[in-house]
């Protein structure tokens, strides 16, 4: 065999091993209703029995009004995941609604697992990303319109307007996990460091203290 058949060979069997390796198997079952209970986890949920299975797995009506806002940024985001429709596990999609009050923020946050696709309801939102190289990626959109911000990137919705606004927001991943920048950084449990945090930001301990104090977890 010449080298250069050799090569080409070699070329297509890489290219077909990171095809394999980088996207997610296909389902091996028609259903895997999770089952929470068994507390077995295998990127994903053990899955509940199939005589056991109704349409209630498949079912939420979580969605279809607003929720109730009542924190500072002024908006909230409900979800609905694989710990609310069990019959999501495995199929590697959810939905989320978010509410937002007139001027309200969802804060910079990621997702790790997840591209998030979101669809405006109503009103109009100034949206954005930003990239590895810290560029921003921006726009308002109103109503009817989509936005896509790409998986693990920190992005922002804001509303722009005097009027509520809301989104539904729909998520490659069952589960998709939400780390929001300032919680994570001034409100873990244990904290992070105060000099950590005072060199990142070039602030000082007391504002630091300050900051750590407002996002601090609301006691039961």
């Amino acid at each position: 065999m010449s080298t250069t058949k050799t090569l080409a060979i070699l070329v297509i069997f890489c290219c077909t091993i990171s095809y394999v390796h980088a996207s997610d198997p296909d389902t091996l079952q028609d259903l895997c209703v999770a089952l929470p209970s068994s507390g077995v986890k295998v990127n994903g949920f053990a899955c509940k029995p199939e005589a056991n299975v109704s349409a209630a797995d498949f079912f939420f009506a979580g969605l279809a009004k607003p929720g109730v806002i009542n924190n500072t940024v002024g908006s909230l985001v409900t979800a609905a995941n694989v710990e609310k429709i069990p019959g999501l596990n495995t199929l590697g999609v959810s939905y989320s609604r978010i509410d937002y009050k007139a001027g309200g923020l969802n804060p910079p946050h990621t997702h790790p697992r997840a591209t998030e696709v979101v669809f405006v309801l109503e009103g109009e939102l100034d949206v954005g990303f930003i990239t590895t190289a810290n560029k921003l990626i921006s726009k308002s959109i109103k109503q009817g319109e989509i936005f896509v911000f790409p998986k693990g990137l920190v992005h922002y919705q804001k509303n722009n307007g005097d009027k509520p606004a809301s989104v539904l927001s729909a998520f490659s991943s069952q589960l998709p996990g939400t780390l929001s920048i300032a919680s994570a950084l001034f409100g873990s449990t244990p904290t992070v460091p105060d000099d950590v945090l005072s060199q990142a930001f070039q602030i000082d301990a007391k504002q630091v203290d300050a900051i750590k104090t407002k996002l601090a977890p609301k006691k039961a």
